[in-house]
């Protein structure tokens, strides 16, 4: 009766140290990747709208503008080369599908929902929970190695 006190504490501290953290941890990524991915396109859309319309006021003395214009598309290029760099869109959906998978198997396992109908589902629930940060971090690790690359290229 003692090992199974034990066990159940186990899984309560996993599910609260572990699971529950780390699905707050990828929530909040996601977010903060999500607003950064879009604030960063609405810059660069409204950037880029606003050429045409500022190019219709240059005349030939119109230095100001032709400043306004070029600053512009400054802008627009730095804007995609950070979001390029710092894969906002990319972060972004593949911690929430991270996040939603997590919270899948927390719930299913908490439901005793297959697979998780068996006598003793903790380990499984361990193991698939293990393997979903682990097949995230193996992402990142290999985004991260790519980008590497490609800046060693440039």
């Amino acid at each position: 009766m003692r090992e199974v006190c034990i066990m159940e504490l186990a899984q309560d501290d996993y599910l609260k140290k572990r699971v529950d953290d780390q699905i707050d941890w990828y929530d909040r990524k996601s977010l903060t990747n999500q607003h950064w991915f879009k604030r960063l396109r609405i810059i660069e859309i409204v950037a880029a709208a606003s050429i045409p319309f500022l190019s219709a006021y240059m005349t030939q003395g119109e230095l100001f503008i032709r400043l306004i214009v070029g600053a512009l598309g400054v802008v627009i290029t730095v804007i995609a080369g950070v979001i390029a760099l710092y894969q906002f869109q990319e972060n972004w959906i593949e911690y929430r599908t991270t996040c939603e998978s997590l919270k899948h198997e927390k719930y299913l396992f908490l439901t005793r929902a297959e697979p998780y109908d068996a006598e003793d589902p903790f380990p499984m629930f361990v193991e698939r929970i293990e393997g979903l940060i682990s097949v995230e971090n193996t992402k990142w690790y290999q985004r991260l190695q790519s980008r590497k690359k490609n800046e060693g290229k440039a």
